[in-house]
């Protein structure tokens, strides 16, 4: 019973960690899947909804802070697809990617401005932020409703790609850019759309992780955004379940780790797990194997 007491909270961390991270990794891939390229500003997304809803916070109350952030972290991400990514369509990648991480650093630049740099602290959310017992051990209920409502989410994600218009558009798009916009598919509706659902779940997952980790800084999205990022690889870049499962894996194996006494190599754990992985399985664990066409 003391092994489970002393353990317990750092396995339902991981839980709560992995789901954290599973929101950031499906933008990732997502975005990769249909334009095979990496969102690098995803991560600042993330972190702005985090001020966002400290803002907000200030002058009104909780019930409309939270639907607000939502909308305004999503209207940012659509115009960071319009600003950065839409006048660079028919670009070489390597362009495409500097303006992704320009933009990365415009958001950073433009957070170090607006806070001057300082720890901005996130609003206490009653009920999920309070603490709970289970079997005897303390932790947040955030940190039970983080895995359940990723996991709503990723259903209802994938329902809509299976089951909507919109979602067989993705699907086509992902498949095959040039034919798909030869159908008549209206690829610039279908990538905005791919940033609208990423910034969403971003922001969702920003209210969950800022719940257990208290205090927003211009910078604070780089790492949350690597190791999702480093998920979505993991899982097999372009897989939702992929980037879910890896998210999942790499956030109870960093609380695992951090339970031993090893905190200091806890975020190099994931890096190096990453390098393993790709040395066996260079799509990660869900990707699609690459064919050469002769």
């Amino acid at each position: 019973m003391e092994f489970i007491q002393n353990n317990l909270p750092y396995l339902l961390a991981g839980i709560s960690t992995g789901g954290q991270y599973a929101l950031i990794a499906i933008g990732y891939t997502m975005v990769y899947g249909i334009l095979r390229l990496i969102n690098f500003a995803h991560g600042d997304v993330f972190m702005a909804a985090g001020l966002i809803m400290i803002y907000c916070y200030t002058i009104m109350p909780l019930w409309i802070s939270i639907p607000l952030t939502i909308i305004l972290t999503v209207l940012l991400g659509f115009t960071v697809e319009r600003i950065a990514y839409k006048p660079l369509r028919t670009a070489p990648r390597m362009s495409i990617m500097i303006s992704a991480i320009g933009m990365s650093y415009l958001l950073q630049n433009i957070a170090l401005y607006i806070t001057g740099g300082l720890l901005k602290n996130y609003p206490s959310i009653p009920w999920i932020s309070d603490s709970i017992i289970i079997f005897g051990a303390v932790t947040k209920r955030v940190t039970l409703i983080t895995p359940v409502l990723t996991i709503l989410l990723v259903v209802g994600l994938v329902f809509l790609i299976k089951k909507t218009k919109i979602g067989m558009a993705m699907r086509a798009v992902s498949k095959d850019f040039e034919t798909a916009q030869l159908m008549g598919i209206k690829i610039d509706s279908v990538i905005s759309m791919t940033f609208i659902i990423g910034s969403f779940l971003a922001a969702v997952g920003s209210v969950l992780f800022f719940s257990n980790y208290p205090g927003v800084t211009p910078t604070v999205g780089g790492m949350p955004g690597l190791k999702a990022f480093v998920a979505a690889v993991f899982g097999g870049i372009g897989s939702i379940p992929g980037a879910v499962i890896g998210a999942f894996i790499i956030g109870i194996c960093e609380n695992v780790i951090k339970g031993v006494g090893w905190t200091t190599f806890s975020d190099a754990f994931t890096f190096v797990l990453l390098i393993i992985v790709l040395m066996f399985m260079p799509t990660g664990l869900f990707g699609e194997k690459q064919t050469d066409k002769v």
